[in-house]
């Protein structure tokens, strides 16, 4: 329910479909159902789904072949990898004669840019009806997916657009939709909590997305052993006309452990623009961490060969270094990537 129907909304819109038609496709694909994929790779295509009983079953997955150019910043020369990713989601629901709808999701997800390959899975359930949504589960990422800007295009992915912290892996919440508004929380295991609202409404031939988030979490430095308590705020606005997107988010953290604290102040934005096949973005970043700087870009570009088979390119920079919180260091990095695979989603 969450932000699968939007993300499919966007996708119509993307590819130059009529708002009036983009809109309308949506409710067909599913009417209930929770996305379980928080990472960077998404399917945008339209779901495998099949009826056995009263049960519908509903199939969604990706499979991406990267080749990762490492540009070292330390002057230790460059890298490249050559690397696979994949995830599916398979979700199951039903309505019981009650009218409320039941259902489970399950999402994994391996991918071998993780040194030695890693696999990663979320596993949730759901009860739904006129009131709202409830869930249970890997749900950390929900609230985070409904109010966030829109993932980068091709292989794309924009550093330090978001807080640095983070619920904890399980927990439960509700979400509700309010006629063109999204409301939804989500409390974790450690009492931690995220709280998300989304409005969106095409007026004539645009659509408008407006989005505020606050979350209570917490974050481990890069020590790895001290943690912050994360109070953390946002908000996002986008604007689709046509082909092309804007949109831009804008933040504030602040972070506490013992009598440390900083407070980080961050601005992202990004464009793009679909033109036949082919859909180019481009992002950037800025913010203040403790007084110091953090910045990254990413450009990205897909072109659309067939029917969920794509060519993807991404450039990705981001550089936070020697920031300190109380004499820890709290991030240290630079990085620059290019990446370029061929992707099958379905």
């Amino acid at each position: 329910m969450l932000r699968f129907d939007k993300t499919l909304t966007k996708a119509a819109l993307i590819a130059g479909l009529p708002l009036s038609y983009a809109v309308s496709i949506v409710p067909s694909v599913l009417a209930q159902g929770i996305s379980l994929n928080y990472d960077s790779l998404a399917s945008l295509e339209e779901p495998l789904a099949t009826e056995i009983g009263d049960v519908t079953f509903v199939l969604t997955g990706l499979l991406d072949g990267p080749v990762t150019i490492d540009f070292d910043s330390d002057g230790d020369g460059t890298d490249i990898f050559a690397d696979f990713r994949g995830n599916f989601q398979i979700s199951a629901e039903t309505q019981l004669s009650n009218r409320w709808t039941v259902g489970a999701a399950y999402f994994g997800q391996y991918d071998t840019t993780v040194p030695g390959g890693d696999y990663t899975d979320n596993v949730a359930g759901f009860v739904a009806g006129a009131w709202g949504t409830i869930v249970g589960g890997n749900v950390d990422g929900l609230i985070r997916e409904e109010t966030r800007r829109l993932r980068g295009v091709g292989n794309a992915a924009l550093a330090y657009d978001a807080p640095f912290g983070a619920l904890s892996d399980w927990g439960g919440g509700y979400l509700v939709r309010l006629g063109p508004s999204r409301v939804g929380f989500v409390v974790d295991d450690d009492g931690n909590f995220d709280i998300g609202a989304m409005f969106s409404r095409p007026i004539g031939n645009k659509d408008y997305r407006f989005t505020a988030r606050f979350t209570d979490s917490a974050v481990f430095a890069a020590d790895g052993m001290t943690e912050f308590d994360s109070k953390a705020g946002s908000v996002v606005g986008e604007f689709i006309y046509g082909s092309s997107l804007f949109d831009l988010g804008v933040g504030y953290e602040r972070l506490a452990a013992g009598g440390m604290d900083a407070n980080r102040w961050y601005l992202s934005a990004g464009a793009r623009h679909k033109t036949g096949a082919l859909t180019f973005g481009v992002e950037g970043h800025i913010g203040r961490l403790a007084g110091e700087s953090e910045t990254s870009a990413a450009l990205g570009a897909s072109y659309d060969v067939a029917r969920g088979l794509s060519f993807n390119l991404g450039l990705n920079y981001r550089k936070a270094e020697d920031i300190e919180i109380g004499g820890i260091t709290f991030v240290d990095e630079e990085e620059t990537q290019a990446i370029f695979s061929l992707r099958y989603s379905f």
